[in-house]
């Protein structure tokens, strides 16, 4: 191999690596991110909000840990901002894909809270 056809094989592998960093999912805006009326959540979904908001019990014992939006779906916050809390999947044998994660410093009085049917591919903020 020629060191022309070197240089041209890096600048094919380097020009793909930029496409593929160009087609990761964006931060986006609280303001940006999709919505659902709390009152259209299902009733296990309501549950665990008003749980939140009480500042428990909550029947799981992750309830309540830092999330770390390492898909990037949810606005950019600094380590501890996230939290998440299970919603219960009638029938299930597990904590199930549903949860609610809220952000803020006052865990029972977040900024925003976000539900999540399908374990963190996507997110619907939760609006009143």
């Amino acid at each position: 191999m020629t060191f022309a056809d070197a240089c041209r094989k890096l600048g094919l592998a380097l020009f793909g690596a930029a496409v593929l960093a160009s087609a990761a999912p964006a931060r986006t805006s609280v303001e940006a991110t999709p919505t659902v009326a709390l009152a259209e959540l299902p009733p296990q979904a309501r549950r665990t909000e008003s749980l939140i908001r009480r500042g428990g019990p909550f029947p799981h014992s992750k309830d309540g840990t830092v999330f770390f939006n390492r898909e990037g779906l949810l606005p950019r916050q600094s380590r501890g901002y996230y939290r998440e809390y299970t919603v219960t999947t009638p029938g299930g044998r597990d904590r199930g894909p549903r949860r609610i994660v809220c952000g803020g410093r006052q865990p029972v009085s977040p900024d925003a809270c976000f539900y999540t049917a399908d374990h963190y591919a996507s997110f619907r903020r939760i609006v009143q």
